[in-house]
């Protein structure tokens, strides 16, 4: 057995590795940093033993102690609920015009609706409710089937256009291509964006007025202020959902577009409508 050397400078014994000229001394890893080593594996054993851990082909073991994430997040949940309880009731057994003037329940509902907003609404009308162009801004006053708190919750309720809710919110403004003449469409675009100040032609005016009060007054009123019994939009404001240039009128008038909006009633229930209602009531533009 060839004897071992020892390093001159440091007087330790090498491992007799050696690179580019530098030899490897044998030091001895310090006692206390071998029994934490130690330790880390007997833990991993434990570990392994008491929760699950090891994969296998369907499925992985389930350790001794029965814990379970799903399980624990199950219950985490459900005593949240328990918390909630009984706000949520006092929410379901009480008009939704009437949360507002309790402080405690209006809190309660604003919070728990402005949580719904961002699962549930944000996706079309925007994380800060702002709308885009075909999906209403929530934040104004300007609303087509009514601003006030009840009015709101009916919408969320039930919807708009959507045909699986008998009690949907339901307008529809007919297409008046091949119902009216070029210049006449042309015409009542025109005095149409003279109800909120735009630029226009004045000499298109007399035509304009004249195809607006047969074919439009009916519906959005003959100072264009709209209906919201009816859905019809206020056209004498300067808040458009599809746009308010020449062009774009023109388009709506010939084809008119319609969104639809899901009913929420059935998949959220009575208590989500009604703070989801108060919560975009609160946003500034409620009436």
């Amino acid at each position: 057995m060839s004897e071992k050397e020892i390093d001159d400078v440091t007087n330790v014994e090498t491992t007799g590795h050696e690179w580019d000229g530098i030899k490897e001394l044998n030091n001895p890893l310090p006692r206390w940093w071998v029994w934490v080593f130690y330790a880390t594996i007997v833990f991993a054993i434990g570990y392994c033993i008491y929760y699950p851990a090891i994969p296998l082909i369907e499925g992985a073991t389930k350790g001794v102690g029965g814990y379970s994430s799903r399980l624990e997040l199950q219950q985490t949940m459900a005593d949240v609920e328990a918390g909630r309880a009984d706000m949520l009731e006092r929410i379901r057994t009480t008009d939704v015009t009437e949360i507002r003037d309790d402080p405690e329940l209006a809190r309660f509902a604003s919070a728990g609706g402005a949580s719904a907003f961002k699962v549930y609404c944000s996706q079309c009308h925007g994380s800060g409710a702002q709308g885009a162009a075909g999906y209403p801004n929530l934040n104004d006053d300007d609303w087509l089937w009514g601003g006030s708190v009840d009015q709101i919750a009916h919408t969320i309720r039930h919807g708009v256009r959507y045909e699986e809710d008998p009690e949907t919110r339901y307008s529809e403004m007919p297409a008046f291509a091949g119902v009216l003449p070029r210049e006449e469409v042309l015409a009542v675009a025109n005095y149409v964006r003279s109800l909120s100040g735009l630029d226009h032609e004045g000499t298109a005016m007399e035509t304009g007025t004249r195809v607006y009060m047969e074919n439009c007054a009916a519906c959005h009123g003959d100072d264009g202020l709209g209906n919201t019994d009816l859905g019809a939009p206020n056209l004498a404001d300067a808040l458009w959902l599809y746009g308010s240039s020449h062009q774009e009128l023109v388009s709506q008038i010939n084809n008119p577009k319609h969104g639809v909006m899901p009913s929420w009633g059935d998949r959220l229930g009575d208590a989500m409508v009604k703070q989801l209602a108060v919560y975009v009531h609160g946003l500034g533009g409620g009436e």
